[in-house]
């Protein structure tokens, strides 16, 4: 008993440390990417880049990761995956350019599509005792959300006391504990070697490249410029593409009979909205604390806590009221709070003083964790036995494809304004419409929920009457 509890943490540590560098990457560029900035002297499109170009990768090649671990083996893609982040953050650490910061940045996200999903297949794998897995799940779970909330805090500690590169640098030593734990304590497996479709998965990747070019190029070159409309050209082309592939392949990208269902669409699309607000402010707001109020990175990552210090509460919370509220009704009420919460930054200026701004933040941010869980769990329920492995990739697929987009949309509106003060009044009023938006999105689905449950309460009561039963709770209120 006692020789199992430590290979138990050596393969939930081997098997977190890449899922735990690639939450922390999501998040602790954004305020390391000011000093960047100022290094290079880059501009806001650029700066944009550097974050996006990451999301852009992981976005698009996150469903073609979950293929190949399915084709050629959890273990063996886990493995490359951790070793083309390894090589790619190196080479992000000793960038002499943009250029080649954000090539590097694009690599490491294309290193974690593929490692992420074998991470999750490769733990439910290795604890196959229902009681012992939902531990296991449970603290991984936490060290993920964990490490996703000190992301800011920690890109502001290196940077300010190591500078930017070390950002970089501090995956590496991670890295490499979770290969060498990952082969020591992870048994080899073989794959499927079902067919995967790699035209549908390159004319997803062309297509989302193609849209976040548009989104975050359109200000500087003019959104009708020839770069930006043959973009548009080959993004309208790349969709035409996937949708006749897709209709022919015995090999989708994504379980698209899914998209047939409500009850899973739902979830889906407050992800996208939720994401894209959540982290479209987070890049916002490491831009705006060191630019318009002067912050160190370190005072900009301590700043930025109240954004993400509830995320790793709200797995305990959740698994008090899950069984209490329904996921819809949990969704609703945080995103109509966040949306209400984000609206006070209407008010902010240069005298607005930071206790202000962080009660707002806070109240804004309170419930995202909840959101989070009630999204998954409502995505994995939405969808039969046959696609449960799928629905939580294709829930993470349009969460970063969220990402990918708020962080565009942010950056093209503080190209617009000459005041940080009015690019943050703008962003802050299209968040607040995301999250409102998602939140009446979910309302929808627990409005729907409400009356599919009273008209089987008819249905039982009619048919109750019609055997001549009557439920003595009836026969009390008589």
């Amino acid at each position: 008993m006692n020789a199992a509890r430590p290979h138990s943490a050596l393969v939930l540590a081997g098997l977190a440390a890449g899922f735990v560098m690639a939450s922390i990457d999501s998040t602790v560029v954004n305020v390391a990417v000011v000093a960047i900035g100022k290094s290079f002297g880059s501009s806001v499109d650029q700066l944009t880049w550097m974050v996006d170009s990451y999301v852009l990768a992981f976005a698009s090649l996150l469903l073609l990761g979950g293929s190949l671990s399915t084709t050629f083996g959890s273990r063996r893609l886990y493995l490359s995956g951790m070793v083309v982040f390894l090589g790619a953050s190196l080479v992000c650490a000793l960038a002499p350019d943009p250029a080649i910061l954000i090539a590097a940045r694009a690599v490491q996200g294309a290193g974690a599509a593929m490692f992420m999903p074998s991470s999750l297949a490769l733990l439910v794998a290795q604890f196959t005792e229902p009681g012992r897995r939902a531990r296991m799940l449970g603290l991984w779970s936490a060290m993920v959300a964990t490490s996703a909330a000190i992301g800011p805090t920690l890109g502001g500690l290196l940077v300010s006391t190591f500078g930017w590169r070390s950002v970089f640098l501090v995956n590496i030593p991670v890295v490499l504990v979770g290969i060498a734990l990952t082969l020591r304590c992870i048994p080899k497996g073989r794959g499927t070697g079902d067919g995967v479709s790699l035209t549908g998965h390159a004319a997803l990747l062309i297509a989302v490249a193609c849209a976040a070019f548009v989104l975050i190029q359109g200000r500087s070159n003019g959104f009708t410029s020839p770069v930006i409309l043959i973009a548009l050209t080959v993004l309208i082309a790349s969709g035409v593409l996937l949708a006749v592939q897709q209709r022919r392949t015995r090999y989708p990208v994504m379980p698209w009979p899914l998209f047939r269902r409500r009850a899973f669409n739902i979830p889906n699309l407050v992800g996208f909205l939720f994401s894209g607000a959540l982290y479209g402010s987070l890049y916002l707001m490491g831009l705006f604390f060191q630019n318009a109020r002067n912050a160190s990175p370190i005072e900009a990552g301590l700043q930025l806590l109240p954004i993400t210090i509830c995320a790793p509460i709200a797995n305990v919370v959740y698994t008090r009221i899950h069984q209490r509220v329904s996921n819809s009704t949990i969704m609703t009420v945080c995103l109509l709070l966040a949306g209400s919460a984000t609206l006070l930054f209407i008010r902010v200026d240069a005298h607005t003083p930071y206790w202000y701004i962080a009660i707002a933040l806070g109240i804004a941010n309170s419930g995202a964790g909840l959101i989070v869980a009630a999204m998954t769990t409502a995505t994995v329920a939405a969808a039969d036995d046959r696609h449960a492995s799928f629905a939580g990739a294709v829930l993470n697929t349009n969460r970063q494809m969220g990402v990918l987009i708020g962080i565009a949309v942010v950056g093209l509106i503080i190209q617009a304004n000459t005041s940080w003060y009015g690019g943050l009044h703008i962003s802050m009023v299209v968040v607040a419409a995301a999250y409102i938006a998602a939140g009446l999105v979910a309302s929808s689905q627990a409005w729907n929920q409400k009356r599919v449950k009273e008209k089987r309460l008819k249905v039982k009561r009619w048919k109750d009457e019609s055997h001549g039963f009557t439920d003595p709770a009836d026969q009390r209120e008589r």
